[in-house]
């Protein structure tokens, strides 16, 4: 398990993980299928999980997807 330094509360690179990767997001969201089975209903919760993150300027140069958020 990886321990945290006593003061910073940020924790040491140990095997894949590395501290130097760390940065702040403002929302996140990940809709994903484990079936592999195409279907519509992962595209509509992509959709939605796009609305809830409007605020958190998960949009740009194209509202209606997301700028940078990949679907």
């Amino acid at each position: 398990m990886a321990t945290a330094h006593a003061l910073s509360g940020v924790r040491k690179a140990e095997g894949l993980y590395d501290p130097a990767f760390e940065h702040d997001s403002c929302g996140v969201a990940f809709v994903a299928t484990l079936t592999g089975i195409p279907s519509r209903d992962v595209i509509a919760q992509g959709l939605e999980a796009l609305r809830n993150l409007d605020h958190r300027g998960a949009v740009g140069s194209d509202p209606k997807t997301g700028d940078g958020a990949g679907m």
